[in-house]
């Protein structure tokens, strides 16, 4: 039986969620998700993979373990929210660092903040983490903490911008960076790195250098009108001294941050700002750490990850790239190769002590991640034993290309059932990826195809306009004309599709989520061949998304202020008197990127406007809704859904929801 046809089964199934190699280079240390014993949460546990044996698990906490890093000896540095057995009534509430012991035994706790503990990374005996704190003195930190939540306070005063960011109200506390000596007692000498970091450190990325000395992050620089600028700076452990490294007008730097074996370079991503006519673009930077001198590397790729060579002398990458995410080398004094030619999508490098290998989770559009071992010099794939199992998917997966009007080629993935043919054509759903800069590349276990597959759909997965992974001129023909530009390559795309003999032209239904979701309204106001449309976590007005959103700075700079042209053009809510066909709105209330604001005014003016439509609501979810009920709620109804419109059959409301 597959774990597709019912969804709680699919919510069930364990997955791999992060890899790291261990500095001698002879095991794997991974984070499996898994559905805890209630049903209603995921769990984290660390499982270890020995390059020449099986897994096997490591922790077993009830409150799980994540955020795996080794130390230089290979011991185990996890965060926790677990009780430490040693002291009477300890605090469970925020995560604290635990190291487990390269020779084995118990692991043990090793630093404990307030704020909790978070993000750490361990070199030649020093460990580098994260901490939120309240402004003040620290000695009493503790105490203010606690009256705050006796008296039931829960007021933020603001005087900058983020507010919130996610699904996470900022502050009372700030983020700052700590650093300590590991010793046989534990952490010791531990120090706050930052105590001036204010908001700087808010999302940031950072690493220590291989021999302790030098902590490199990000550094968020405010600037007036609510903007702001994110640098890269050099902090001294010992001295606590701070130097910026990248620093830009124009250019924000950001993670994933890799220092050099050798201790000499940095390497980065450097993002262009963007701005009416300048679109988004993301390179490689890699400077000296003494001085800060720098240049860009392989600027046509969009680094997802980072991995040093052990001589230092070139870096591996994964970089979107035509529907797929393959590792790139890039030397230092050459031209970028690709390295894996296959259909994967490669996230979490590692390279070998001795540079012969690179492992790495590897996943695609039809493969769940796994962890697998890469030859550097042949690109040569060797799967791994891996700690889950590989669901099997109830479909085929092929690849189809259309000429959009402008005459650039779009492609995208199509999924089709088992048994789909001209005798049996399966009903069609396209699905419109979000971002919008972002690529349909690999497996998702959250927007899932193959679920639609095991219910009889032919799902397409096209990257229009605005994708990553073909080039700057495949966002900038993209950039500023949302809704127009890539309802056309949709259309191209769709017409491609829908010619196929196994597929059926009259039944077909349109959804997405995020951007997704707004192309999911701008296609109902501009097109009527779609029956059903399933529209989650979507723009709808986007003089109220700009300046509600978590993020408005960034809108704004590719839409200009509110109520300026580029609204009245591009805001879906304009077309509302044009929309004919049934909508499925999904929204989360939790969601801080896309505001529940979007979702009500949406649903208020598809009822004031007398569409057939229904609004599934989440009151405590937010812009992807992922607890395991409340996903098994989410496709049930979206299945119940399009079965009503797309396939003609009665409405039947999800028994989840009885």
């Amino acid at each position: 039986m597959t774990a597709f046809k019912d969804i709680r089964d699919y919510v069930a199934i364990p997955r791999l969620v992060a890899l790291k190699l261990s500095p001698d280079g002879s095991r794997l240390v991974s984070v499996v998700q898994s559905l805890n014993p209630d049903g209603k949460s995921y769990g984290t546990a660390l499982w270890a993979i020995p390059l020449d044996g099986e897994p096997y698990r490591l922790t077993r906490s009830a409150k799980g373990e994540s955020g795996a890093d080794f130390t230089a000896t290979g011991d185990v540095l996890f965060t926790s929210r677990r009780p430490d057995p040693t002291v009477k009534d300890s605090d469970d509430e925020v995560p604290a660092l635990w190291l487990l012991p390269r020779a084995g035994g118990e692991a043990r706790q090793i630093a404990e903040r307030p704020g909790g503990v978070g993000g750490a990374v361990g070199e030649s005996g020093v460990v580098l983490f994260g901490s939120d704190v309240l402004d003040g003195e620290e000695s009493t930190e503790e105490e203010r903490r606690k009256a705050r939540k006796d008296a039931g306070i829960s007021a933020i005063l603001h005087e900058g911008y983020p507010v919130r960011y996610w699904d996470q109200d900022l502050g009372p506390g700030r983020p700052r960076l700590f650093a300590g000596t590991l010793s046989g007692e534990g952490l010791t000498d531990v120090r706050d790195l930052t105590p001036d970091a204010g908001e700087a450190l808010r999302e940031s990325a950072y690493a220590l250098s291989p021999d302790g000395s030098t902590a490199v992050t990000t550094w968020r620089v405010p600037l007036p009108g609510g903007e702001h600028r994110v640098d890269v700076v050099a902090v001294d452990v010992a001295t606590g001294e701070r130097r910026t490294l990248f620093s830009a007008e124009g250019f924000d730097h950001g993670g994933p941050i890799a220092i050099s074996p050798d201790g000499r370079l940095v390497a980065c991503t450097r993002e262009r700002v963007t701005s009416l006519d300048v679109s988004v673009r993301v390179e490689l930077w890699i400077g000296e750490l003494a001085t800060g001198d720098g240049r860009a590397y392989a600027p046509e790729l969009f680094p997802a990850d980072v991995a040093w060579a052990p001589d230092s002398s070139a870096v591996h990458i994964a970089a979107d790239h035509q529907g797929r995410r393959p590792v790139f080398t890039v030397p230092l004094d050459g031209e970028p190769a690709r390295l894996t030619a296959d259909d994967g999508s490669y996230l979490a490098l590692s390279a070998s002590p001795d540079g012969r290998f690179v492992y790495a989770l590897r996943s695609a559009v039809d493969a769940a991640a796994a962890p697998v071992r890469i030859d550097a010099a042949t690109g040569e794939i060797a799967e791994l034993p891996s700690p889950v199992p590989s669901p099997e998917v109830p479909g085929t997966l092929t690849e189809i290309s259309a000429v959009a009007d402008d005459g650039t080629t779009v492609r995208g993935w199509l999924v089709l059932p088992e048994g789909a043919s001209a005798d049996d054509p399966a009903p069609f759903l396209l699905w419109i990826h979000g971002g919008p800069v972002a690529s349909w590349n690999d497996w998702s276990w959250r927007w899932n195809p193959w679920i639609m597959a095991q219910h009889g759909y032919a799902v397409l997965l096209p990257d229009p306009c605005l994708s990553t992974g073909y080039g700057q001129e495949m966002i900038d023909r993209g950039w500023g004309d949302w809704g127009p530009r890539t309802l056309a390559d949709l259309d191209a795309i769709v017409d491609v599709a829908l010619a196929r003999p196994e597929i059926d032209a009259e039944r077909i239904g349109a959804m997405g989520g995020s951007y997704g979701g707004y192309m999911a309204n701008w296609v109902a106001g501009h097109s009527d061949r779609y029956r059903a449309i399933v529209t989650h976590a979507s723009l709808w007005n986007l003089d109220q998304f700009a300046g509600t959103t978590d993020a408005s700075m960034y809108w704004q700079r590719e839409f200009g202020e509110p109520g300026s042209e580029r609204y009245a053009k591009l805001s879906p809510h304009h077309a509302l008197g044009e929309i004919r066909t049934p909508m499925l709105v999904i929204h989360g209330d939790k969601d801080y990127r896309v505001p529940i604001g979007e979702g009500l005014r949406l649903w208020w003016d598809l009822q004031r406007s007398d569409v057939e439509s229904k609004f599934l609501y989440f009151p405590d979810e937010n812009h992807w809704v992922l607890k395991p009920g409340n996903a098994v709620v989410w496709y049930e109804t979206v299945l119940a859904f399009l079965a009503q419109h797309v396939l003609g059959q009665e409405w039947k409301r999800p028994e989840s929801l009885s």
